[in-house]
């Protein structure tokens, strides 16, 4: 067995472990500052809408272009009086964006692009885009965004339960908050294919969220009728006997992304991948973090708030005292528990010597 094999065995088996439900004022507070730097990205530089949210005319030449992509640029500029993008295609022609141009402006435009580029006008294409149909994906996406953020916490709701409901849907929003944000700071364009990378990664910061909560859901089955484990220490258990799979399922699904945004995007010059590869690779890796350091912890916090669960933690930390007082080591006490197979999957942080089962309901001694 390899050595992450071997470690994710260890961690689902509860004989090794991190305390991520314990130290969850430090996540909190990373994820706090992430997100207070994308919202004043957000704020100060504000996104850089493409093309089709804006309106405006795309020209496209056949045939390689007899100067550099800087002198195209510089020339588009000038032609139009605005901001142009200028990409190189594969087959050496160009792909040149300018907004905020109407059909008689375009024309003029084409003109002189000829010119400038020496290339025939014939091998110049111009396509108009206006602003409404960019208008209108966007408010579909809202909408179906909406839709989903609503079932989402209604499925959860009723196959887990409204903590867990709320918890994911703050992480959800906490990705989105995060990828706009990044969007925002590097000022790379926003198209639809943007706005479709954004609603895709809601599956995948869900993936992970769903599997640790069904881990939780059941290692916490009947957790009121013990008094050797609390709820945190349960959850923990949770996100350690995910964590390998975890990070397996989200290294797979980010490298063909960074394929498409890092080589693609980058050495290639294919700028149109940018547009979903960026928020697709930004939106995985803040769900994988979200799902561990965020989700979870969140629902050991609210749940910890009831008050059977707060009288169950009471009564746990009063024995352990009470053993602690007797002498016995809380660690050779729970390592006694542990041989007991109707014990729950509680977290241990550490080593011990014999796993308990996981995921079985406790009962009493």
């Amino acid at each position: 067995m390899s050595r992450l094999g071997n470690l994710g065995a260890r961690l689902y088996r509860g004989e090794v472990g991190y305390d991520f439900i314990g130290k969850r004022k430090i996540w909190y507070g990373v994820s706090i500052l992430i997100t207070i730097t994308a919202i004043l990205g957000l704020a100060v530089s504000g996104l850089n809408m493409g093309i089709e949210f804006k309106g405006g005319a795309v020209f496209t030449t056949d045939t390689k272009a007899k100067v550099s992509v800087s002198q195209a640029h510089e020339d588009a500029v000038e032609a139009s009086g605005h901001e142009a993008i200028v990409q190189e295609l594969g087959n050496g022609g160009l792909r040149i964006q300018i907004t905020e141009v109407d059909t008689k402006k375009a024309d003029q435009i084409k003109t002189q692009l000829a010119e400038d580029l020496g290339i025939p006008e014939a091998k110049i294409n111009a396509d108009l885009v206006g602003p409404s149909w960019g208008e209108q994906i966007a408010n579909k996406a809202w909408a179906g965004l909406g839709i989903f953020m609503v079932l989402v916490v209604v499925y959860l709701a009723i196959a887990f339960e409204w903590r867990m409901a709320v918890a994911a849907l703050i992480a959800l929003i906490h990705d989105i908050t995060i990828t706009v944000g990044v969007y925002a700071l590097v000022g790379f364009e926003v198209t639809p294919g943007t706005v479709i990378g954004l609603l895709t990664i809601l599956g995948y910061s869900l993936y992970d969220t769903v599997v640790v909560f069904d881990s939780l859901k059941e290692g916490t089955n009947g957790i009121t009728k013990q008094t050797r484990w609390t709820y945190s220490e349960i959850a923990n258990r949770s996100i350690n006997g995910t964590l390998v799979r975890s990070i397996n399922t989200t290294v797979v699904a980010l490298l063909p992304v960074a394929g498409l945004l890092f080589i693609g995007g980058g050495v290639l010059g294919a700028g149109m991948l940018n547009d979903i590869s960026l928020s697709l690779f930004v939106g995985l890796a803040a769900g994988a973090y979200s799902s561990i350091f965020i989700a979870t912890p969140l629902v050991a916090d609210l749940k910890e708030r009831e008050p059977q669960i707060k009288a169950l933690k009471k009564r746990i930390l009063a024995k352990r005292a009470a053993a602690a007082a007797k002498g016995e080591s809380v660690e050779d006490e729970r390592d006694d528990l542990a041989d007991d197979d109707s014990e729950p999957a509680g977290a241990v942080v550490g080593q011990r010597r014999q796993p308990g089962g996981h995921g079985r309901t406790p009962r009493n001694r």
